[in-house]
């Protein structure tokens, strides 16, 4: 069903190659179910991989839509992990295979570069009919519960050496025999098919040991990634491609590749000397390098430089690395004060099993702390040889049955473990081990990267919070209400501030921003604030209050400046003196619903001029009247006009004003707080008389 599904489609299409993928029983993970058109190693770093991941199979089936990627830099600008593994000009389609009830997997096809850049509406057409047809036969297999047998990958036109001849292909292999220069044919595997005997003169083999084997393993030194790489780039972007490469001890030779859709023809000849870095060749008799493994390799790092915390960094390992080595279950290990520490966990049904490592000493006989305090690797091939070695985990055992426990180990100190766990025996073979172990150093330098990042947002979140008030004081008259948010961008901390102190019966309320979204203007702000209220304590007018926390800024030779908003409230009599420093100015709202924006006269930004004078301005708040104090992070972003933005503010406070304050600041501030970037703090201050 699949693999005749999929040479239809590519043959409607004229796609040059593409693949099937099925989604994995209860487990978001796609699996790769059946090829065409080129070797399934070229795809092996997406043999299996999370729904949730940012690649086009991924994408079409959680948007059940089509997914059209129309040449390298698109790819690389919207898939880099893809572009950073086959960078070559390419196009690439992916499609749902899904009913209106039910996703079933996905498909995707490949065009070489010469392909327009854009899908025409046949193409589209065909790729949907298609997948639709495959969607519904899946459905009623389902339905009737017939079991999907294994495919084989659709198989490539044979060898040529394989094909009885005729006499035309007869003469075409006399004419080759004669040509001074070299000859051989790959398949898409690139196995020779035939080799002329220029070819096998130049390469230094017999022809009759090329035939049937992978070039570049019959030849030991042309046994190099960057060679294989050559012969990827031919067949995925039907270009001409070529590359020069030393046969010991010093001659030179030229390889040009000319691909087709069946294959490759391979023309050698002798090169003039090439300066290039000394490599040695590989010794005869080692196995060929395999450039998949490299693959999978580059694609993973690139997926693990998106983690920041230590949560993004284990559901990446989840949702990326588990599936293409085929783990089902992944713990997540890493100590403070000598104790475990269990940083995540996923593919546990029974958390508990997990959960009470939390805490253990480092000291007790585990194979995580093992593991952890020796740096040393340890592969469990089944549930008797782990239970045998550590008999503790005999008590609530996991329902896996192998195990491999990873070292983390970042600049020669280990950070943590990683635990990958199998549901069914797995046998872990020595390459697989050594693939596993480079993993979990890449692992391990996203997680030290992670933690250091944890570790200053909370130091960050901790210092910002100790220097905002907790809560606000009651003051008699007066209802109030306050709400931070700070940027996105940074350590997520700023110097943003705002501040209610309770006089006897008034009160005197300030608001206002220090340059900068650093700790340094966290800092800033800190002492800021404090001058404020000592200030207020004495009993000092509100224009004298910012005279004296100007000159305290320039007395602290700081070279960041802060705007800032000052005032006096007096409920009793109905009055209120503002005194405003290069703020943005306050909203009034009167007990009528009606808004106004208080355009107060005021002075230049604190910490600028020594001899600066901040006028003051009283305005009269009747009972029921309401002051929206806030900084420019609540109305100013790119692109928008910031009086628009202020009066789009004045609308929604008409509109909500008669809410709890709690609930109007929760409002006033939700499109921000929605926002997934924010690139300045944001402080509001809501005064109710």
């Amino acid at each position: 069903m699949l693999s005749l599904t999929l040479a239809s489609l590519m043959d409607e299409v004229h796609a040059h190659s593409g693949a099937v993928y099925l989604l994995a029983p209860d487990q978001p993970v796609l699996e790769m179910a059946v090829t065409a058109g080129l070797p399934r190693a070229f795809a092996a770093p997406w043999e299996r991989i999370g729904l949730s991941a940012p690649l086009p199979v991924s994408e079409a089936v959680r948007e059940r839509r089509l997914v059209w990627v129309g040449g390298e830099e698109e790819m690389a600008r919207r898939y880099p992990r893809i572009a950073m593994v086959l960078p070559y000009p390419f196009s690439l389609a992916a499609l749902p295979i899904a009913t209106g009830t039910r996703a079933y997997g996905a498909v995707y096809v490949t065009w070489p570069g010469a392909h327009p850049p854009e899908l025409s509406d046949r193409e589209r057409d065909h790729l949907t009919a298609a997948c639709d047809r495959l969607a519904v036969r899946l459905e009623r297999a389902a339905e009737q519960s017939l079991p999907l047998p294994p495919e084989p990958d659709l198989s490539t036109a044979p060898l040529l050496g394989q094909v009885s001849g005729t006499l035309g292909s007869v003469e075409a292999v006399r004419m080759v025999a004669r040509l001074p220069y070299g000859l051989c044919s790959l398949d898409l595997h690139g196995r020779v098919g035939f080799a002329n005997a220029a070819a096998a003169d130049l390469l230094g083999v017999p022809a009759e040991r090329l035939v049937g084997t992978q070039l570049w393993a019959s030849v030991p030194w042309l046994n190099d990634p960057v060679h294989e790489d050559r012969y990827r780039a031919a067949l995925l972007s039907q270009h001409a491609t070529s590359f020069v490469a030393l046969r010991p001890p010093h001659q030179w030779l030229s390889f040009r590749l000319h691909p087709s859709t069946t294959g490759l023809s391979v023309r050698i000849s002798r090169a003039g000397a090439v300066r290039r870095p000394n490599r040695p060749a590989p010794p005869p008799g080692d196995a060929p390098a395999r450039l998949v493994d490299i693959s999978q390799v580059l694609s993973l790092a690139g997926a693990l430089t998106e983690a920041a915390g230590v949560q993004d960094v284990v559901q990446l390992v989840a949702d990326e690395i588990a599936p293409a080595v085929g783990s089902q279950g992944l713990v997540m290990l890493g100590s403070r004060a000598g104790r475990l520490l269990v940083l995540g966990h996923r593919g546990y049904r029974d958390p508990p099993v997990v959960e009470r490592f939390d805490g253990m000493p480092l000291s007790e006989p585990t194979p995580g702390s093992q593991v952890l305090r020796t740096g040393v690797p340890a592969f469990f091939e089944s549930r008797e040889e782990l239970e045998r070695l550590y008999p503790v985990l005999i008590v609530n055992p996991s329902t896996f049955a192998s195990w491999a426990y990873l070292p983390l180990i970042a600049s020669g100190r280990p950070v943590g473990t990683c635990v990958l766990a199998y549901a069914e025996p797995h046998r872990f073979a020595t390459e697989e081990r050594a693939v596993l172990i480079c993993l979990a150093g890449l692992i391990a330098q996203a997680l030290d990267r992670a933690l250091l990042f944890d570790a200053k947002q909370r130091l960050a979140h901790g210092l910002q919070e100790a220097l905002l008030p907790h809560t606000l004081p009651s003051v008699p008259g007066l209802e109030s209400a306050a709400r931070y948010l700070p940027a996105t961008r940074g350590m997520e901390v700023g110097g943003d501030f705002y501040d209610l102190v309770g006089t006897g019966d008034a009160a005197a309320a300030v608001i206002g921003d220090v340059q900068g979204h650093n700790v340094t203007a966290a800092g800033l702000m800190g002492q800021v604030r404090t001058a404020v209220r000592a200030y207020t304590t004495v009993g000092q007018a509100p224009e004298e209050v910012m005279r004296s926390t100007n000159r305290l800024l320039l007395d602290l030779g700081s070279d960041l400046f802060a705007s800032c908003l000052y005032l006096r409230l007096d409920p009793v009599r109905g009055r209120a003196v503002m005194s405003r420093a290069g703020h943005p100015p306050p909203l009034l709202r009167r007990p009528d619903g009606r808004v106004r924006v208080l355009d107060l006269a005021g002075g230049p930004l604190l910490g600028i001029d020594g001899g600066a004078v901040y006028p003051a301005t009283e305005v009269g708040l009747s009972p029921g009247s309401l002051l929206v104090l806030y900084t420019d992070g609540l109305v100013e972003s790119p692109g928008t006009d910031f009086e628009e933005a202020l009066a789009a503010l004045g609308h929604r406070l008409a509109e909500l004003g008669d809410l709890p304050l709690d609930e109007l600041a929760d409002a006033l501030v939700q499109p921000r707080a929605a926002a997934e970037h924010r690139l300045d703090d944001i402080a509001l201050l809501l005064i109710r008389s």
